[in-house]
């Protein structure tokens, strides 16, 4: 089974200059636990989602996909 492309985390640090070492740092989470949420082979939270939004200064509905695959 394919894993859907859920958020967009990866797709908005690239935007902002960011790395996902410096996003682990900020949320307090290891990079691990980050470059799953990258991959989207993990989802986090809708909390964290909202925190990731402010760091990155933008909004937390960017961060989510809508695109519909088939």
């Amino acid at each position: 089974m394919e894993s859907r492309k859920i958020n967009r985390i990866k797709v908005a640090l690239v935007e902002n200059g960011k790395t996902g070492k410096w996003l682990a740092e900020q949320v307090g989470k290891n990079e691990a636990t980050v470059s799953r949420w990258c991959s989207n082979r993990m989802q986090p939270s809708l909390d964290m989602l909202v925190r990731i939004a402010e760091l990155l200064n933008i909004e937390t509905k960017d961060l989510i996909n809508t695109r519909k695959e088939v």
